[in-house]
């Protein structure tokens, strides 16, 4: 019964990460580009600002997910924090792999990009919940430390961001730039 209970968050988990980073990618614009709102929004077409419409999502639906299987016994931080960071390693992986074969971006491949990291994070949060592993307090706590030192990366990196090729806006025509 508990197996099917997290199966169920995480299946909404990554209809609500899925549909959360697809609004997200418009909200700073709609903003009127709003600071407030470039702390959750893409803000440019790097390939971290689109890694940011994978984590805050997902980071969000974490605490939900938390607070809805505390009882449950799962290792649901731990779980999550894995999800996150096999996530956010397909994204530049699979956008970096594709554009180098082929040549160019193509908004499709990178719709399937963010959509197959999604899977991916999903697929490992699942298995880790499924199997209960890592279990104990101190994963639990080093999960939560991993998802808010994250979050705290894309907003911070969102005002101030390094000056390295994944936070350079991707120009038109320039793949494997970003």
């Amino acid at each position: 019964m508990v197996q099917r209970k997290e199966t169920k968050w995480e299946v909404i988990g990554w209809i609500f990460t899925v549909a959360a980073g697809v609004l997200l990618h418009f909200t700073y614009d709609w903003s009127g580009q709003n600071t407030v709102a470039a702390a959750l929004s893409a803000v440019n077409e790097s390939t971290w600002e689109h890694m940011k419409l994978f984590a805050v999502p997902w980071i969000l639906w974490s605490v939900v997910e938390a607070v809805a299987l505390r009882n449950a016994d799962a290792p649901t931080l731990a779980a999550r924090a894995a999800g996150l960071l096999v996530g956010l390693a397909a994204i530049p992986v699979l956008y970096y792999t594709y554009t180098g074969v082929v040549g160019d971006h193509f908004l499709w491949a990178d719709i399937a990009v963010f959509l197959l990291a999604t899977v991916a994070g999903t697929v490992v949060s699942r298995c880790l919940l499924r199997e209960g592993k890592p279990a104990g307090m101190l994963w639990q706590v080093v999960g939560a430390l991993v998802l808010l030192g994250v979050g705290a990366l894309f907003i911070w990196w969102t005002y101030d961001p390094p000056l390295l090729p994944l936070f350079q806006e991707i120009q038109p025509g320039a793949a494997g730039r970003s």
